[in-house]
């Protein structure tokens, strides 16, 4: 079966717009163009590939299984391309990134600068939101690459690499806390609490703990915004439940203490680096993932050894 490259990137915009007359606007073509191509293409297919509904179109089932179609094919040609220039010695190619907000601090700065220095020719673009939505963002084709914490498995989704990182309590350093080798949440219960709403993967996490808390919570806030949460927390008006990811520079100038949370058993934040399962990586994305990789190492070794450290001060304490 014959397919015109015209048809394929007419029916993947239809797909991200919802209907023809906005897909229409973003190619910057006639809405009969449009609404001709896709009914070629269903009457070569055999079958209808959105359903029309008052509210717009919809992906039949069909539909669904030429879309993964459709986005492998274009993801395809954008490696093809790259490859090609590389070939003729132009170090160019771009990345599209999804990626959660509490990266920004250190950790995606750090990526970029190095992705910079080493391929600066490659253009990279990023997304900010939330952890399901960088994972949506990858399967629908819409992003290269997605780092998100606690990505629920799937079939269109591959792993390339990830991180454990312990949650702890976020205090600052004058908090009746902040001088704990570890924290239970009892402990935590006695202080007004922030806690993180359910966009972010610690909400999950920390609902059996909650869950096995008997008493009243003093709650004040519960925010999906990790920077809201920080500045709170730095202000003295409640402690807050993150990981030691997002808080580097405040952690390193004594602004505010990370106290690892005691559970019976450890929580752990998952941050993981995705991509469209079964797709062929193009040489700048490639790069962006063993440096995404090599930075996510680096810092779960920089908690294993603060912890050690953490565990031999409380052991000599102790002794």
């Amino acid at each position: 079966m014959h397919i015109h490259a015209r048809s394929i990137r007419y029916f993947d915009m239809i797909r991200r717009s919802g209907s023809i007359r906005e897909a229409a606007r973003r190619l910057h073509v006639a809405s009969s163009a449009v609404n001709r191509q896709l009914l070629q293409l269903e009457e070569e297919i055999g079958t209808p590939l959105f359903e029309r509904m008052a509210t717009g179109l919809r992906l039949t089932p069909a539909g669904e299984v030429f879309s993964r179609h459709v986005i492998t094919v274009l993801q395809d040609e954008h490696r093809l391309v790259t490859e090609l220039e590389m070939l003729r010695g132009v170090r160019r190619g771009s990345v599209s990134v999804a990626a959660v907000e509490g990266l920004n601090a250190d950790l995606m700065p750090a990526m970029l600068t190095q992705m910079h220095r080493r391929y600066p020719t490659v253009q990279i673009q990023v997304r900010i939101c939330g952890s399901d939505q960088a994972a949506q963002a990858v399967m629908q084709g819409d992003a290269d690459v997605g780092i998100g914490f606690s990505v629920r498995r799937h079939e269109s989704l591959r792993q390339c690499t990830m991180g454990r990182f312990a949650l702890g309590a976020i205090v600052p350093p004058e908090h009746p806390l902040a001088g704990l080798p570890r924290v239970d949440f009892a402990s935590c219960a006695a202080y007004p609490l922030i806690l993180p709403a359910p966009e972010l993967s610690m909400h999950g996490l920390l609902q059996p703990v909650i869950a096995n808390h008997k008493r009243a919570l003093q709650v004040l806030l519960e925010t999906s915004s990790i920077e809201l949460a920080k500045s709170l927390v730095e202000r003295g008006v409640g402690l807050f439940f993150q990981s030691r990811l997002g808080l580097e520079r405040e952690l390193r100038e004594g602004r505010l203490v990370h106290v690892p949370l005691d559970a019976p058993t450890t929580l752990y934040s998952e941050l993981g680096v995705y991509v469209r399962a079964g797709r062929t990586l193009p040489s700048a994305l490639d790069a962006f993932i063993h440096l995404a990789a090599e930075a996510i190492e680096w810092r779960e070794d920089e908690e294993s050894v603060s912890l050690r450290q953490l565990h031999a001060r409380q052991h000599q304490l102790s002794a």
